[in-house]
């Protein structure tokens, strides 16, 4: 478990963990909807995703809690395959660039999200890196939505590079990036 401090007088700690997703699944979905900005109708198509996702081979979660037990942040993914529905989106998109070699020994993350009110204190460093140090692929890819945000530039710190730009979702209205990183993630000098 990694503790996290920061924020100010008053503002609880934080510990990274491995959660029961499923069983925290409208904790998660309330801070991916704050920090994403999810209508309710987007929540529910969410939670029948992540409930897939989570009985694939070799997916994890973690979460960010405070001391009291609340959820403020979680991560999750798996070992991609190029059957799930997210590679057979961004293969094409991946192959024009010569990087579709990239959906294979990857884990994928598949969500990261962290309450905006707990945001910029360095948990969704601590998820992503603690969830990565604990898988057996050698590289790491993830899409996040193609604008210049600060978690773009928290992935470009860990080493996560574009592999694949202006991809397009059906449903969603922005483009993604596609990003991948060399395992383990870069850190803090």
């Amino acid at each position: 478990m990694a503790a996290l401090s920061g924020g100010g007088p008053g503002t609880p700690s934080v510990a990274v963990a491995p959660v029961d997703l499923s069983a925290r699944i409208d904790e998660a979905l309330a801070v991916q909807a704050l920090a994403f900005g999810l209508s309710d109708d987007e929540v529910e198509v969410r939670r029948h995703i992540v409930h897939r996702h989570l009985l694939c081979s070799g997916a994890r979660a973690l979460g960010a809690l405070t001391e009291t037990g609340r959820l403020v942040g979680f991560v999750y993914g798996m070992p991609n395959s190029r059957t799930h529905w997210w590679s057979t989106v961004v293969e094409p998109y991946l192959r024009r660039n010569g990087t579709d070699n990239w959906l294979d020994d990857s884990f994928v993350i598949t969500e990261l999200h962290v309450h905006p009110g707990f945001q910029g204190r360095g948990i969704g460093r601590s998820l992503i890196t603690t969830i990565t140090d604990s898988v057996e692929q050698p590289r790491s890819i993830l899409s996040a939505i193609d604008t210049e945000s600060p978690a773009r530039g928290l992935y470009r710190a860990l080493g996560y590079q574009d592999l694949a730009r202006q991809v397009m979702f059906p449903s969603a209205p922005s483009p993604y990036a596609v990003m991948g990183a060399v395992l383990p993630l870069l850190r803090d000098n």
